[in-house]
């Protein structure tokens, strides 16, 4: 009986330098990917911490790797802030990173100590510098301290900002009267039960035909006028 050989296959050179170049452009192409760097930064909704401030504390900073840059880090890292009452990053086609932001709104500065009252009642540092709050220019009792928020929480910004200091001012029949010292001298009595009524400032100021006073909102609605603008 005659044996049958086995045929070696003899393998292809060539193929096998086709198939690991290809290999090689492959793993290239996957690094590159991988480590391209962030386009764009876009934030959005910040009025008080500054576009460079989000950046540097999200750590994209350096616009490292958009594929390894995550999304929830950076909203993790963002709500370590205070100041952030909501954070959504979104990562779109092109690199391109958009980071939504939410903050709290500032409701006073307490000025001897510079921080800042947040509508959420925190008490933080004010490292931003605000300017544009009311300060509280006395102790509140703390029997309220939380009523106070939560009532000027609900006043408009533009109000709030027209404001220039705060004055905790309590009588024997009412524990939550404060005295408003307004930019444009004006001044206003109100207690935190008819707080809703600061909101229409602008209209009552209206109706003084430029004339300064002082403003009642705490027992009925009248005004003192003082004198007349120059």
């Amino acid at each position: 009986m005659t044996k049958k050989r086995k045929k070696r296959r003899k393998l292809k050179v060539k193929n096998i330098i086709i198939f690991i170049v290809l290999l090689i452009i492959l793993a290239l192409s996957v690094y590159y990917l991988i480590n391209m760097p962030i386009k764009n930064i876009y934030i959005e909704g910040n009025n008080i911490i500054t576009d460079n401030d989000i950046i540097q504390e999200s750590e994209i900073n350096t616009y490292p790797s958009f594929f390894l840059t995550s999304s929830f880090k950076i909203e993790h890292k963002l709500k370590k802030n205070k100041i952030i009452k909501k954070v959504k990053v979104i990562k779109k086609i092109g690199n391109i990173i958009i980071i939504k932001i939410e903050e709290y709104n500032p409701i006073a500065i307490i000025e001897e100590k510079n921080q800042v009252i947040l509508s959420n009642g925190i008490i933080t540092d004010n490292i931003y510098n605000i300017v544009d709050s009311p300060n509280i220019i006395n102790s509140i009792d703390e029997k309220i301290y939380a009523n106070f928020v939560s009532k000027f929480a609900k006043v408009n910004i533009d109000i709030l900002r027209q404001i220039s200091q705060i004055e905790y001012s309590p009588t024997n029949v009412d524990n939550q009267r404060f005295i408003l010292y307004m930019n444009d001298t004006n001044i206003v009595y109100i207690t935190l039960t008819k707080i809703d009524k600061l909101n229409k400032y602008n209209q009552i100021k209206d109706k003084l035909d430029n004339k300064t006073g002082i403003i009642y909102l705490d027992s009925g609605n009248y005004v003192e006028l003082k004198d007349n603008k120059t």
